[in-house]
C-alpha cells in the first residue's frame, strides 16, 4: 500500500512533467506555483495565472489549497486572496483526483462557466448578473491588465526585478556577485 506522501510526490512528478511549468516555494513537494493559461474560447484566453497550490499532510485524502497570485475578475474568486470557490476543491474532493485534474478540468471549468449564485467576489456576481456586456468587458481589463506573461514572471519577483534593471543599467564588475546565484526560468 502506497503512502499519502508517495501519492503527494508522484501526483508533484506527473504535473512537473507535464505541460505546466512548476515553481517549488519550499524544499519539499508540498508548496509550489504553476503557470495556468486561460481556456481556450473563453473570456480568459490568452491570460496567464501563476496559482499558488499547498498540499496538505493529508493528501490526497484532504484537497489542496489553491489560489490565483495574480489578480483575475471572476465571481468565485476573491479578488483579494485569490482563493478560489469550488465545490470540488472544497467540498466533494476525492483521492480519485489529482492535480492534473485541478490543472485540466477543475480550474477551466470554473473560468468557463462562472457561478454568480455563490461568489466570493460579489461585485463580480452582480455585474454578470445585471450587465454581461460590461462583465465581459472588465474580465477582458483584468486579463490585459494583470494575466500577461510578464506579469506572472515578475509576481514574484518586483523586488528582483527593480534589482536587475540597475544592475544592466551599471556594467561595472562588482555587480557580478550580485546576481551569480540569480537564475532566470
Amino acid at each position: 500500500m502506497s503512502s499519502p506522501n508517495k501519492r503527494r510526490d508522484m501526483d508533484v512528478m506527473k504535473l512537473m512533467m507535464s505541460d505546466y511549468k512548476v515553481e517549488m516555494v519550499d524544499d519539499g513537494l508540498g508548496e509550489f506555483n504553476v503557470e495556468f493559461n486561460g481556456p481556450k474560447e473563453s473570456l480568459y484566453e490568452g491570460g496567464v495565472w501563476k496559482i499558488h497550490v499547498e498540499l496538505p499532510d493529508a493528501y490526497p485524502y484532504k484537497s489542496p489549497s489553491i489560489g490565483f497570485v495574480n489578480k483575475i475578475y471572476h465571481p468565485n474568486v476573491d479578488e483579494l486572496s485569490g482563493s478560489v470557490c469550488l465545490d470540488v476543491i472544497n467540498q466533494t474532493w476525492s483521492p480519485m483526483f489529482d492535480l492534473l485534474n485541478v490543472f485540466e478540468v477543475f480550474l477551466p471549468q470554473l473560468l468557463l462557466y462562472p457561478n454568480p449564485s455563490d461568489p466570493l467576489n460579489g461585485d463580480a456576481a452582480s455585474l454578470m448578473l445585471k450587465d454581461r456586456n460590461q462583465y465581459d468587458k472588465k474580465v477582458k481589463e483584468y486579463c490585459e491588465r494583470y494575466a500577461k506573461r510578464e506579469n506572472v514572471v515578475n509576481a514574484s519577483a518586483e523586488d528582483e526585478s527593480e534589482e536587475e534593471v540597475s544592475d544592466e543599467e551599471s556594467d561595472s564588475s562588482e555587480n557580478d556577485n550580485d546576481i551569480a546565484g540569480h537564475v532566470d526560468l
